[in-house]
């Protein structure tokens, strides 16, 4: 009766051996599709993810020679008599002055031309003197983000962001399970062996990953905004009506069809904001102009380094909108082109909680909300993530079998891939580029064992 008991105990007790055996074969293969699709992209958005997170200091070194300048004492020109310099290096229209962020940078002023894309002038707005005309964000920093979003490549490469955040976030869980101790001494928080071994890289991966993990994954989550398809749908949803305001804060005012991010830089929670209409006074009464409006912003106390966008059209407003590190500062005031009177003052406060809760994430994506230890910070996680992908590659190169791919084994239950299947099923809903990408590496997968079995015939004879 004792043997029968201690007999069935131990089939039950390699059964579960066995089930825990397939389960890890099972996450092991798609953490290893996970890594085949996207280490290469995660090592250009760390790298150039990186450098923008110094994207002040870097372009201010880059382009020292025409955007910093001199201070030459209080008096400063005018900004109709800045904007007028500007325009008589590039002739076109003025659509945007920006305030400088201190009194050593230069005053970037934006021009329409009658043909071809707008144009910055950055002027010196002591001397008057133009110091540099180019085509409207293509500096450095500019450059590089336009690189880490893949904006620099068009409208359709950037919905790889969605897919690469999408299985970045498989990555990190997938990771967590396999790094898991399972009475092992070593590879949990120490690296074994030396960069000759095989269990170095992969304990380095194994270590690395778990301290950076938590990184990568609010890096995955708070980048997903700027995503094409994701983004773009929950930015309608946290705006609403698609107006961008919060509940209670919309205003019986005209609207035009002008949306706030086509004039000027905003926050990613109003970009579909729609910008209101001056009533043009039947009196016939001029506009304001330039000067006065930009008196009345900083009579309102907007943070140094504000844009304001100038009205074009009659119906026109001076849009006046500042973004700095301190999330309570941001800012987006319109004023009435023939009054100067406001017609919407919004701070950051008065944003909805999903908008609150999605800026703080932006913000602090890109090193602002909590200054340079949010830099340093991320970082030293941008550098992990390199380290990481680097040993994953060298890892795989010296474990995989010669002339082969090194696909990790399948399990010898295929049933384990239910539950695998429909967590990632469920990820695929919520990231709908990420899911079609699943039901292709699927369709792979199925393929690749098709061919397997075909060739293992062959190989037997």
């Amino acid at each position: 009766m004792t043997d029968a008991a201690d007999g069935a105990a131990a089939l039950k007790l390699a059964a579960q051996r066995g089930g825990a055996s397939d389960l890890y074969r099972a996450i092991w293969r798609w953490h290893f599709y996970a890594g085949l699709l996207i280490l290469p992209f995660l090592i250009t958005l760390a790298i150039t993810g990186a450098i923008y997170l110094f994207r002040d200091e870097v372009d201010t070194w880059v382009h020292a020679d025409f955007m910093q300048v001199t201070p030459a004492g209080e008096e400063r020109l005018v900004p109709s008599e800045i904007i007028a310099a500007a325009l008589a290096a590039q002739p076109g229209t003025a659509v945007k002055y920006t305030d400088p962020p201190a009194d050593n940078l230069s005053t970037e002023i934006t021009v329409r031309p009658a043909t071809g894309g707008s144009m910055a002038v950055y002027v010196n707005q002591y001397s008057g003197e133009v110091l540099e005309v180019r085509p409207d964000r293509s500096t450095f920093a500019w450059t590089v983000r336009y690189l880490h979003s893949f904006r620099f490549f068009g409208a359709t490469p950037r919905m790889v962001i969605e897919i690469v955040a999408g299985w970045a976030i498989l990555l990190v869980l997938t990771g967590i399970f396999l790094w898991w101790p399972r009475g092992q001494q070593g590879g949990v928080v120490s690296v074994r062996g030396t960069p000759t071994r095989r269990v170095f890289w992969r304990d380095l991966h194994a270590v690395t990953g778990v301290f950076v993990g938590g990184f990568l994954l609010f890096l995955a989550i708070t980048g997903l905004p700027w995503s094409s398809v994701w983004g773009a749908k929950v930015n309608e949803w946290a705006n609403g009506s698609n107006f961008g305001y919060p509940a209670g804060l919309r205003i019986d005012l005209p609207m035009s069809e002008e949306h706030l991010d086509h004039v000027a830089k905003t926050s990613w929670s109003l970009e579909q904001a729609r910008i209101p209409e001056a009533v043009p006074p039947e009196s016939g009464m001029p506009s304001i102009g330039v000067d006065a409006a930009v008196g009345i912003f900083d009579t309102l106390g907007l943070h140094r380094g504000y844009a304001v966008s100038l009205p074009t059209t009659p119906t026109g407003v001076f849009s006046g909108s500042v973004y700095p590190d301190d999330l309570s500062q941001q800012r987006v005031v319109h004023l009435d082109q023939y009054t100067g009177d406001p017609l919407l003052d919004m701070t950051y406060a008065e944003y909805g909680p999903g908008g609150r809760a999605l800026e703080w994430g932006i913000n602090t994506h890109m090193g602002q909300t909590y200054g340079r230890m949010n830099q340093i910070v991320l970082l030293l996680a941008c550098l992990a993530i390199v380290v990481l992908a680097v040993s994953a590659a060298v890892m795989w190169w010296k474990r995989r079998p010669s002339s082969s791919l090194g696909v990790p084994p399948l399990p010898s239950d295929r049933r384990v891939f239910v539950g695998l299947f429909v967590m990632l099923g469920i990820g695929g809903v919520l990231f709908p580029l990420t899911g079609l990408s699943l039901l292709v590496m699927i369709a792979l997968d199925l393929i690749w064992q098709w061919s397997t079995n075909r060739r293992r015939p062959d190989l037997a004879v």
